[in-house]
């Protein structure tokens, strides 16, 4: 299974914008679909929510592929 590590500027990244910005998707209607049909899991579940908060610590998959979000070493923010 590839990992993948996403440096989180903010305090969370909706769901569909993380497979988007990762290239997991090609689109953001491309990241919506995949997240409406099942194919997307936020720690193991099953997430059918596309604006889905996702934080720093949790880990999505989608396939073989998993995305660790961190929390953004320089602080983040504005």
């Amino acid at each position: 299974m590839q990992e993948i590590e996403l440096p989180l500027r903010g305090e969370h990244i909706p769901l569909d914008a993380l497979l988007k910005a990762t290239g997991l998707a090609p689109s953001g209607g491309t990241a919506k679909q995949l997240i409406a049909a099942g194919e997307v899991r936020v720690d193991g579940q099953v997430e059918l929510r596309k604006t889905c908060k996702i934080r720093a610590g949790q880990r999505v998959t989608l396939g073989e592929q998993t995305v660790v979000v961190v929390a953004d070493p320089e602080g983040g923010g504005d």
